[in-house]
């Protein structure tokens, strides 16, 4: 995988959801990461540094909103 690919991370519960998401970027060239929480998804965010975080709001563990006020704190990463 090449390092010059933009990055994205997918904060999605339902699983259907992520892989289709994840497939349909990957076939047009992104780089992708998938979270299935919020707490995953702060992690993962923390170690690839994503371009873009797809995220839903409505996760098990934290409120979406929690995230991104999370992600804000380092970081002006789209979301």
């Amino acid at each position: 995988m090449s390092n010059n690919k933009h990055k994205i991370l997918i904060i999605e519960d339902e699983a259907n959801i992520s892989n289709f998401l994840k497939t349909l970027l990957i076939a047009n060239g992104y780089q992708v990461f998938t979270a299935g929480s919020a707490t995953e998804g702060l992690f993962e965010f923390r170690i690839h540094c994503p371009d873009l975080v797809l995220l839903d709001l409505g996760l098990p563990d934290l409120d979406g909103l929690e995230v991104i006020e999370e992600i804000r704190k380092k970081s002006a990463t789209p979301v």
